[in-house]
């Protein structure tokens, strides 16, 4: 059942909360995706067979959560999940964290380290408004951005992403790669080979720079951006599992 969090930035986030014994989960979603997604919903399966906590919830702009998406920013979706973090779950928490939810979770792991106890990353997108978005502009569509504050670019779905003035300029103050990024606890990045939105560069970019004493990057042969085949999905779960095992 679907609750709601009212948060001290005046939004209102969705949220299901699965109770349980032992170490949580947080599934961190996507850019403009939402808590009910095929990898959210397999997880909280697997979470409630073991009698394991699960929260899994919409940024503002997202979902069923208030806002629209076009006003929100990575500032304000890394408050929502750390407001979400901080009030609905007990105690470290393993963070499981797909593209853009992956970023979201290394700035959890910057701002509130005590309650992590270990990282799954799939499809990590870090820095992606600054490296992917702005990077690609050509010319015309960064003019367009500074004067209408918008640009719509393909999104490989139904509708284009738009791309507003906010989300660059506030991306580039929470660039994680950029600065030293500690991660003291089991982490584990899963990445396919046949990403179309997330390069295996980038991983290999977010690996050489992550700093701790156990962190290991799986590539998976063959698999795209979604990572929701039951292949992919076992594998998320497994590297969960090694993350328990060894905290």
């Amino acid at each position: 059942m679907t609750d709601y969090l009212d948060t001290t930035s005046g939004r209102r986030i969705a949220y299901n909360r699965l109770e349980g014994e032992g170490t949580g989960i947080v599934f961190l979603g996507g850019f403009m995706s939402d808590m009910s997604g095929t990898k959210a919903v397999a997880l909280e399966q697997w979470a409630a067979a073991q009698g394991r906590p699960f929260l899994r919830f919409d940024y503002s702009g997202h979902g069923v959560s208030s806002g629209a998406f076009v006003d929100g920013c990575i500032g304000d979706w890394a408050e929502d999940a750390q407001a979400v973090i901080e009030t609905l779950t007990e105690g470290p928490q393993v963070l499981v964290g797909s593209s853009m939810g992956g970023w979201i979770s290394l700035l959890m792991c910057k701002r509130i380290p005590t309650r992590v106890a270990g990282l799954v990353t799939i499809a990590a997108a870090p820095d992606f408004t600054e490296d992917g978005f702005w990077a690609g502009f050509d010319e015309a569509q960064r003019k367009a951005l500074v004067e209408e504050g918008v640009v719509h670019v393909p999104s490989g779905y139904d509708d284009p992403y738009p791309i507003t003035r906010r989300l660059i300029e506030d991306g580039r103050d929470h660039l994680v790669l950029r600065s030293p990024l500690s991660l003291p606890f089991p982490v584990r990045f899963l990445q396919g080979t046949v990403d179309a939105s997330v390069s295996v560069e980038t991983a290999l970019r977010l690996f050489d720079h992550a700093q701790g004493e156990d962190i290991r990057l799986t590539l998976v042969k063959g698999a795209d951006h979604s990572f929701s085949t039951v292949e992919c999905l076992k594998t998320i779960e497994a590297a969960i599992f090694e993350i328990l095992a060894r905290k």
